[in-house]
């Protein structure tokens, strides 16, 4: 049999079929996979002519198996549901998940950070709190563990970082409201503190200046993470005072969307398409309750899987290298338009 050269555990993985978790926990521990997945391994060895760092190995030996998992706010559902994709997805690759919230503080941030320092995690999954995190410490942190960020990017920090293209995402649905109504206005937070809320306005106000619109932005007052009761408030304002610049409300994310349908329940404002409707109501992210709102909810799912399974590969990869990258790599995925009874 020819032998076909691979130089690191990555291109193993491609080759082979065989996950990069999974080449890991063999590496650690030859044992701890099945029978037929070793004999699948020690296959592949030959075949690609593979030899593991060694060096790296008993380097990575000394270390826990803890994986440190960092996000800005447990209680937001999208959260929630990328911390419980890599919760299980740890387990399965032999890897003890330990997860924090920062409860959108960036001094918590940074005491979550320190915590985990002091247990010697093999790596760390941080998903930041973006322009309010404390970037320098961040950095320093970064520097001594190996990091990965998810859902939002910080310039200069981290190995690799996993999101949404929010330009895509964001852009798709405008474009989907705008062609089939009147165009819509852009109902968000000030200074909201989720990391992702500038990129979405950049990009619906990009979107609609491409259609030959001009963006409409519903900027309402509000302080911390609770979003439906922001939006069902001033929302019920603006519904109240007859103010409203259009009859198609795209939010910036589905738990204002909530709070928002909440609020037009109350003034008596029948939300849907078509005749006997008044308003139209859309909103991102693919809340794990967007489907089950009244009326079911218009919205951008994005691609819980991906992100999660990703973050999680690219980081025991590097853990398993015993290598930093040189460079820092950035994958966004196309979000997914959820065409429902709302808009």
């Amino acid at each position: 049999m020819g032998h076909e050269r691979v130089r690191t555990m990555e291109e193993l993985a491609s080759v082979s079929g065989i996950s990069r978790p999974t080449l890991s926990k063999f590496f650690n521990d030859p044992t701890s996979v099945r029978a037929s997945t070793r004999q699948r391994i020690e296959t592949a060895l030959e075949r690609y002519d593979y030899v593991p760092n060694v060096y790296a190995i008993n380097q990575n030996r000394n270390l826990t198996r803890n994986i440190g998992i960092i996000v800005p706010f447990l209680a937001d559902p999208f959260f929630a549901e990328v911390a419980r994709n890599i919760e299980l997805m740890c387990g399965a690759a032999g890897y003890n998940p330990i997860l924090l919230s920062s409860h959108g503080d960036p001094d918590r941030e940074i005491r979550n950070l320190d915590s985990l320092r002091g247990i010697k995690p093999a790596g760390v999954l941080l998903a930041p709190l973006g322009r309010r995190s404390r970037a320098d410490a961040l950095h320093a942190f970064c520097q001594d563990v190996p990091t990965v960020l998810f859902d939002c990017d910080v310039d200069g920090v981290g190995d690799a970082m996993f999101g949404t293209d929010h330009f895509q995402s964001t852009g798709m649905i405008t474009e989907y409201l705008a062609r089939t109504g009147e165009p819509p206005a852009l109902f968000e937070i000030r200074n909201a503190p989720n990391p992702n809320a500038n990129r979405r306005r950049s990009a619906y106000e990009q979107a609609m200046r491409r259609l030959g619109h001009e963006p409409i932005l519903m900027v309402v007052e509000g302080e911390g993470w609770a979003f439906e009761e922001i939006a069902h408030r001033e929302a019920g304002r603006i519904f109240g005072a007859r103010s409203l610049p259009s009859n198609t409300i795209l939010c910036s994310n589905d738990r204002l969307a909530i709070g928002v349908l909440a609020a037009a329940y109350e003034h008596g404002l029948r939300v849907g398409v078509g005749e006997g409707h008044a308003l139209r109501v859309a909103g991102h992210d693919d809340h794990p309750f967007s489907r089950f709102t009244c009326p079911s909810l218009t919205t951008v799912s994005q691609d819980y899987d991906q992100i999660a399974g990703q973050s999680l590969d690219r980081l025991i990869s590097i853990i398993g290298e015993g290598a930093r990258p040189d460079t820092k790599a950035t994958t966004l995925f196309d979000g997914a338009l959820e065409m429902r009874s709302s808009a």
